[in-house]
């Protein structure tokens, strides 16, 4: 499904990048993974491609052709890499799909603006490529983006106070990533022509996948193998994140959350630190509670499958894709 859909994306995303001018395109085309840092043309790919994804299978869900849903699914790509370009600035991390973030091979000055033009052409796309439906779908964009943008906001500022719960850190991560997961969906569902309960379906299916899918990345955040993942190992802890697992810890109490919090209040976290929490979040039993939260936004995502009515082939690839969010290996 994943294959099908890029390949469908894959030129229109191509040829929408292309509009960038000047020095914009080519840090644009090295964090797609379409060039190396000098220009010379590669193919490293761009990700897993879920939200793109999302929107084909949107329209398929309401018996349409994948193509009605291509303007949806370029927009939310664009806006999901102008995400994650800001995102490695604010993480300060040097490595993303095994080569260097676009900050840290080029500038960061540059990583901003390449990351605000992506959102500018987003909307463009939207705007011009369809008739008055793409108004529509470009306000339900610029409401997702609103809700990203506010779960990054509360997850940075989580990063300073020592009272943060599961609540908290799940509602932050269905802004974070629920959000744009359901509007890659149900954007696709309206270009399909869906009535407005098949679209709400959908959605409330979008927001349970990306709170699965963000508690599975969680997961990696601690315990990912960095020659899968391209990040470091531990990353989440250097970074001091409050993430499901680490927030389940902590909101358990006793020792290893005391011992926690001196670790995370040291200046530097070094490799035999990392170690320690780590040690100390399976012990407390964050891995498998973090593991049980990611399966149970599984059950309710297709649990809002089964409340709608959705295409049969549709229905069995969004099951298929529901599963692959909590069995990734990066």
């Amino acid at each position: 499904m994943l294959t099908r859909a890029r390949d469908l994306v894959d030129g229109p995303l191509r040829a929408a990048v292309a509009r960038l001018e000047g020095d914009l395109r080519l840090p644009a085309d090295y964090h797609f993974g379409w060039v190396e840092a000098d220009g010379t043309p590669i193919d490293d790919g761009a990700g897993k491609g879920i939200r793109p994804a999302l929107a084909v299978l949107g329209a398929e869900a309401a018996g349409a052709d994948a193509s009605v849903a291509v303007p949806a699914a370029v927009a939310v790509e664009l806006v999901h890499n102008f995400s994650l370009l800001h995102d490695d600035i604010i993480d300060d991390d040097r490595e993303r799909r095994h080569r260097s973030t676009v900050w840290s091979q080029f500038s960061v000055g540059e990583a901003i603006i390449v990351g605000d033009a992506l959102h500018t052409l987003a909307f463009q796309v939207l705007l011009e490529g369809l008739d008055t439906t793409g108004v529509r779908i470009a306000e339900k964009l610029g409401q997702a983006t609103a809700a990203m943008i506010r779960g990054q906001s509360e997850d940075m500022g989580f990063d300073r106070r020592d009272d943060v719960s599961l609540d908290d850190c799940l509602a932050m991560e269905a802004d974070k990533t629920g959000a744009l997961l359901a509007f890659a969906i149900g954007s696709g569902a309206v270009l399909g022509g869906a009535c407005a309960e098949l679209i709400g379906g959908l959605e409330e299916y979008g927001v349970e996948l990306g709170l699965a899918f963000q508690a599975h990345d969680d997961l990696l955040g601690v315990w990912g193998e960095p020659a899968v993942t391209g990040k470091a190992a531990g990353n989440d802890i250097r970074e001091r994140k409050r993430s499901v697992p680490i927030v389940s810890a902590l909101q358990a109490g006793g020792e290893r959350a005391h011992r926690l919090r001196e670790v995370f209040a040291e200046e530097i976290i070094d490799d035999d630190m990392v170690a320690e929490s780590v040690a100390l979040l399976e012990a407390a039993g964050a891995r498998d509670a973090t593991i049980e939260i990611a399966r149970i936004h599984l059950h309710r995502a297709l649990a809002a499958l089964d409340g709608v009515t959705v295409e049969q082939a549709a229905a069995a690839e969004l099951a298929d894709l529901a599963r692959f969010v909590v069995d990734r290996d990066h």
